[in-house]
């Protein structure tokens, strides 16, 4: 039952923007919105990240500490960049493998900062 309300709640919004007067604009200023809160939303991420780690950060050499944020400003890149790289096949496949380099080195770099050896 409550799949069901919801689905129906998706179909209400999705008719209001199809046959609404200006409906294309209001999706993109919905689309925008969600941009903006998911992008507001990694920032404060990082920022408590940085506030709760800020040992383990310290105590990152400094190519670990290069790896770390650059797969940060690498993830900012395809926050921002998205929209233009899905215009091709080849920028699609450029925008994942970037995506997923950037999750894997920070992820490496936090598991070699998180380990004793």
């Amino acid at each position: 039952m409550r799949t069901a309300r919801n689905i129906a709640i998706i179909l209400l919004l999705a008719l209001a923007a199809a046959f609404a007067p200006n409906g294309g604009n209001v999706v993109e200023a919905i689309l925008a919105a969600i941009s903006l809160s998911f992008l507001t939303a990694i920032s404060w991420m990082l920022y408590v990240l940085s506030r709760e780690k800020q040992l383990t950060i310290a105590t990152l050499t400094d190519g670990q500490r290069a790896i770390f944020l650059g797969g940060f400003g690498v993830l900012a890149l395809c926050a921002a960049s998205a929209e233009q790289l899905f215009r091709s096949g080849g920028g699609t496949v450029l925008w994942i493998a970037m995506l997923v380099g950037a999750v894997l080195a920070i992820y490496r770099v936090w598991v070699d900062a998180n380990t004793y050896s």
